[in-house]
């Protein structure tokens, strides 16, 4: 699934493409890609206006339009954005067409990719308030954020980082990639990291982002620039995908494991598995 980096990179790629086009055209072949609005009522809301600019939140690219019109993509496990595609570009859902003659189309085999409308910045800001967290990139990650965060909570601290409620663009490759830096076990308690460790880990965090950034996102399954290029940072993952293989910093091989209902890789070497409490012994 495309994370935080890999949406920013698409960002970064087309917001100079786009910005200050007006859609001339959009075309909705998937009804499934708006629900629960009609493919009809997106049209209108964004057909004929002008692109002000293209932002990103947690793992959203935001069009923001002229009059405050807000589209809201989540590209999901397989949704690539592609401009100017070859003809008979496969799984295609929705198409762009602006007004200096170039095409931008969603193509997505899984149809998970979703698009929604925000009429208005309060709506906007209303629709991510009750789904996204800290942005990570902004200063507001902090150990001292992430902390107050975890405090009295029995997750583990995969688990956590996964949520977006907490923290908006971390999935499962930069958590993994994260907690290795940081050297903190996926299974660890989160309410049980010392003030250090949220320090580390939030710095960590931080890193694994700007480096998938700089790399151009990773590209395992899927994921494509919009000229159809691959991302680069999985040829940097350090435990990611390496079960087997000896851990960059001590050479002990990296396991793989289940953490958050995800397969998870680290070196728990490095990254010492938590300890089990023993049960208490009834009193007698």
């Amino acid at each position: 699934m495309p994370e935080l980096p890999e949406v920013e990179t698409i960002r970064r790629q087309l917001a100079p493409l786009i910005e200050g086009r007006v859609v001339e055209r959009l075309e909705i072949a998937d009804p499934r890609w708006c629900l629960p609005l009609a493919p009809e009522a997106v049209v209108d809301a964004v057909q004929g206006r002008r692109v002000e600019g293209l932002g990103r939140r947690g793992k959203y690219l935001v069009w923001e339009l002229e009059d405050e019109a807000f589209l809201l993509m989540h590209l999901r496990m397989t949704g690539t954005l592609l401009y100017d595609p070859p003809p008979g570009t496969p799984y295609e859902r929705v198409r762009w067409v602006l007004d200096d003659g170039h095409e931008l189309r969603f193509c997505d085999p899984r149809r998970f990719g979703t698009g929604e409308l925000a009429l208005g910045t309060p709506a906007r800001d209303a629709f991510f308030a009750a789904r996204l967290g800290l942005e990570p990139l902004d200063g507001a990650l902090t150990g001292e954020a992430l902390r107050r965060m975890a405090r009295g909570r029995r997750a583990p601290v995969k688990a956590f980082l996964l949520d977006q409620r907490r923290i908006a663009g971390v999935g499962n490759i930069y958590a993994d990639e994260a907690l290795f830096r940081a050297g903190i076990h996926p299974l660890r308690p989160v309410g049980s990291l010392t003030r250090t460790q949220c320090d580390a880990l939030a710095t960590a965090v931080r890193e694994a982002l700007a480096a998938g950034v700089a790399a151009g996102g990773a590209t395992i399954d899927d994921f494509r620039h919009v000229d159809g290029v691959r991302g680069a940072f999985q040829n940097e993952f350090l435990v990611h995908l390496r079960r087997g293989e000896p851990c960059p910093r001590c050479a002990a091989p990296v396991v793989k494991f289940v953490a958050a209902g995800r397969g998870t890789y680290a070196c728990e070497s490095c990254q010492p598995r938590p300890r089990r409490r023993r049960a208490r012994r009834p009193a007698r």
